[in-house]
């Protein structure tokens, strides 16, 4: 997994034109990477792979659904607004709180290659989301003021130079 400072992170992911053999295996992977981290959500380039792609793990919110993957995702309704605190596996050690919306409806492709819509509410919503924006090269510091994101300077310095050492190793 990358780290804040990779050029991955900042990269629009392109649209999954079909999903091959190598490519289910990729999200197979994914979900694998997500579940050894701990992780509620992990994007494609969190992994320097720049496809629409995200993995989700429900039981992270307390959904007893199992883990699962969404190719090429899109926002298809939002409802609400919530303001909670977020963080990323790319982004270790950093929490802030912004607002995002309650509830999200994604359509998109399924592993198998089928359309699949899916719902989620308040934490979930806030994953799916946050992993939708990591798909465009946004990171969650970006939705917080510059004198919040300010506060996190320090700490972004130190994630650059340790993606910077484990890149070039």
């Amino acid at each position: 997994m990358v780290l804040y400072g990779h050029p991955a992170l900042r990269t629009k992911s392109r649209l999954i034109a079909k999903l091959t053999p190598e490519l289910v295996q990729f999200l197979e992977d994914l979900k694998a990477s997500m579940l050894t981290q701990d992780g509620l959500g992990l994007a494609a380039n969190q992994v320097a792979e720049p496809v629409a792609a995200f993995a989700i793990n429900p039981r992270a919110a307390d959904i007893d659904r199992a883990p699962y993957c969404v190719v090429n995702p899109q926002v298809a309704a939002t409802e609400g607004l919530i303001e909670a605190e977020e963080g990323c596996l790319s982004l270790p050690g950093l929490f802030d709180f912004l607002p995002r919306p309650e509830f999200v409806r994604v359509t998109g492709i399924d592993e198998d290659g089928q359309p699949i819509t899916v719902e989620g509410t308040r934490l979930l919503a806030r994953a799916m989301l946050h992993e939708i924006d990591h798909l465009s090269g946004i990171l969650f510091i970006d939705h917080l003021s510059e004198s919040r994101r300010r506060m996190f300077d320090t700490r972004l310095k130190e994630l650059q130079t340790q993606e910077a050492k484990s890149s070039a190793g």
